[in-house]
């Protein structure tokens, strides 16, 4: 059954862009809402977001500085900032950062947005948390929007990340979410290569597939 739902997945997701994700939608969790473009990663059509929200959930967050990086509809950073943290929220995507800087003034956060591929832009580099929902699908993006699902041919996008986090970024918490459907053994061995620890910290099963939240640590 399992690898059924598996199978129709992709295809149902493209449909479902297609028929529902035509104009901006709006998202909520915990009395915090945004609108998300059609060309940001939508979390109305997948689990990770709200894993990722109900986990954070359970953090002490106050006077912390955060980081959402790749923050798509920035709904995770928001909520962040809800809970005091001190929030950073960072993506590739100019359509994602222009409606999150709309979406933080109409639930009056105050929190630093800014265009980047990964840590390239981001000034700060020393973080207490991390969160990363990442692009894991092997495939070169044909453009910005496909960068939200696709991480390169050959795992580029972690090949750059693992590095960055092990010589550019002072973090003590960072927590990336994977699907079971991905190639988790291969970013597993990219992190090691990179001399990163990748812990597993929780499961989340579904009727549709199992999610896991990783701890990263060096």
């Amino acid at each position: 059954m399992r690898n059924f739902i598996k199978k129709i997945t992709h295809p149902f997701l493209k449909y479902a862009l297609k028929t529902y994700y035509y104009k901006p939608r709006k998202y909520c969790y915990d009395s915090i809402c945004v609108q998300v473009h059609p060309k940001v990663f939508p979390p109305h059509l997948t689990f990770s977001t709200k894993i990722l929200l109900d986990f954070i959930q359970t953090l002490d967050l106050k006077s912390k500085t955060f980081l959402e990086l790749g923050c798509g509809s920035g709904i995770i950073a928001l909520f962040a900032a809800k809970k005091e943290a001190i929030v950073t929220a960072s993506d590739i995507n100019p359509i994602a950062i222009d409606f999150l800087n709309k979406n933080a003034k109409k639930n009056n956060f105050s929190i630093t947005i800014v265009t980047s591929d990964l840590f390239d832009s981001v000034e700060e580099k020393s973080f207490d948390y991390i969160i990363i929902n990442p692009p894991y699908y092997p495939k070169k993006p044909k453009n910005t929007s496909e960068k939200a699902w696709f991480c390169g041919a050959n795992f580029e996008y972690f090949e750059k990340l693992f590095y960055q986090l092990k010589h550019e970024v002072n973090f003590e918490n960072t927590f990336m979410i994977l699907s079971e459907d991905c190639a988790i053994e291969r970013i597993s061995d990219i992190a090691q290569k990179h001399l990163l620890s990748f812990k597993t910290v929780l499961l989340n099963e579904n009727f549709a597939e199992k999610n896991y939240i990783y701890s990263i640590s060096k």
